[in-house]
């Protein structure tokens, strides 16, 4: 590593750092010990963590998803530096307002993009319009794979939709229902109406899953 480091985001698992990286523009990520944990179960974790989230990168890359490439990875000390992505975030380009029909064709294509991972049996995990960078020439990437994993079942697939629409319920409620069917029709064009009916109804039976849930807690 070259030059100055500059601490930009600290997580809940991780801290970001904006870095030079031998002249390239990169993120380190380095995952942080949890003092709850027991030392060397925490170690491991972090390290497992480390390695998997190189590998999904890797995998969804190759699956046609955009994604930051892994420049370097230290298992030991559990960090990986990974191409920087000069973007805006897609939560901040809808906050500042934008075209309908533009966001229309985003969210279209943010769909195909979930279409490619699940088709390659890769769920993200974290499905955020923050986690979502769209560049100058049109190119959307998905980032911040930590909570990603290998998984071609439906229920998995559900949850991983259920989570883009929670998100988007809770940051963007205005247009959230909206934004959700536009990824449901990209992701159809990838993974079939069949298919894609039945995540979406996995997706309305993860809901209902909550609701008693919550109704149940309300009761005791």
């Amino acid at each position: 590593m070259d030059g100055g480091v500059k601490l930009i985001r600290i997580g809940a698992e991780a801290y970001l750092y904006l870095i030079d990286f031998f002249g390239i523009k990169a993120i380190l990520k380095k995952r942080i010990p949890k003092d709850y944990r027991h030392p060397e179960f925490d170690i491991k974790l972090r390290r497992r963590r480390t390695i998997n989230e190189a590998r999904m990168l890797y995998y969804s890359r190759k699956a046609g998803v955009p994604t930051p490439l892994v420049l370097d990875v230290d298992v030991d000390e559990t960090y990986l530096i990974i191409e920087y992505i000069d973007g805006i975030v897609l939560r901040d380009l809808i906050n500042q307002g934008v075209n309908s029909k533009l966001l229309e064709n985003i969210f279209v294509h943010v769909g195909e993009l979930i279409g490619r991972l699940h088709s390659s049996g890769i769920v993200h995990g974290d499905l955020t319009t923050s986690n979502m960078i769209l560049q100058n020439n049109n190119t959307l990437y998905f980032i911040d794979f930590g909570l990603a994993e290998k998984s071609s079942e439906l229920e998995d697939q559900g949850v991983d939709l259920h989570l883009m629409l929670r998100s988007l319920e809770s940051t963007h409620p205005e247009i959230a229902y909206k934004a959700f069917n536009c990824v449901l029709k990209g992701y159809a064009k990838v993974m079939g109406k069949e298919h894609t009916l039945k995540v979406k109804n996995k997706v309305k039976e993860i809901r209902m899953r909550g609701r008693y849930v919550e109704e149940r807690r309300k009761r005791t």
